[in-house]
């Protein structure tokens, strides 16, 4: 980003700070930027038909294992339905981060609960083959050791990721404090608020790259599994975080204690 377009948009955004100190809401230091971006926009709007589609599709797996007649290829077009589904999840993520990766990290378009679970945008891996493994019982020896690896492999991951968002915030923090002078020259100013900007497009490929870790977690899975296992384990993944979104709307409507006066 040039330093005169930096300046422009830094001008502008004070001037908007200044109408909020006035009074109107949507202060951008508090998290507030009073409108929201098109692709953000249009990601909150999918992402919502895509929960409907998930919860229509959590009901066709339990009604087709518990069904007698389901077959097979039934199962497994079931199976490789739902891996698609995650798959386009992670897509339209993709598009959202690159328009705002603040509003996609803060998980501010999933359930309160949902949140309370959030690792860079979404679930952890290793946390939800925890939850799934004992849904898939029995499972053979040799799947047992690969889903155990799996998990190993997963936590790695995570962590290297978790890493790197630590470093990440670190050289952030010392960007912005780097002979840090409040009557310093202005084109000082700008080019330490155009570097840390720079800096902060990297958060996208930490979103990038957990969504594919998450991804290649469910398709390692599928692989291990068998077909009615898969089945099992997708829908398992489904009702838990139905489950999240219902514990989310269960705490909304709580009774309140009254105000201590």
């Amino acid at each position: 980003m040039k330093l005169a377009q930096l300046e422009l948009e830094l001008q502008r955004a004070r001037r908007q700070q200044g109408a909020y100190a006035n009074g109107s809401m949507g202060d951008p230091a508090l998290g507030y930027t009073g409108s929201i971006d098109p692709g953000v926009a249009a990601f909150e709007i999918e992402y919502r038909h895509w929960v409907d589609e998930q919860k229509r599709h959590t009901a066709e797996l339990m009604s087709a294992l518990q069904g007698q007649q389901t077959s097979e290829l039934e199962l497994r077009l079931l199976v490789e339905t739902g891996l698609s589904n995650y798959e386009h999840l992670f897509r339209i993520k993709a598009l959202a981060a690159n328009a705002d990766v603040f509003h996609v990290m803060s998980g501010v378009w999933k359930t309160p609960a949902e949140r309370f679970f959030l690792w860079i945008g979404g679930f952890r891996p290793s946390e939800v083959l925890k939850i799934l493994s004992p849904q898939l019982e029995p499972l053979a020896e040799a799947q047992r050791m690969l889903v155990g690896g799996l998990q190993h492999t997963s936590t790695q991951a995570e962590d290297a990721l978790s890493q790197g968002m630590e470093k990440l915030q670190q050289n952030l923090a010392e960007i912005l404090t780097a002979e840090a002078d409040p009557f310093g020259a202005p084109d000082a100013y700008m080019l330490q608020m155009a570097t840390a900007v720079e800096k902060l497009k990297e958060l996208v490929n930490f979103v990038t790259q957990a969504d594919h870790l998450r991804l290649m977690t469910l398709q390692q899975m599928h692989k291990i599994l068998t077909t009615r296992q898969a089945a099992r384990g997708l829908l398992a993944l489904g009702d838990y975080f139905q489950r999240l979104r219902t514990l989310s709307s269960l705490w909304a409507a709580r009774p309140r204690e009254a105000a201590i006066s």
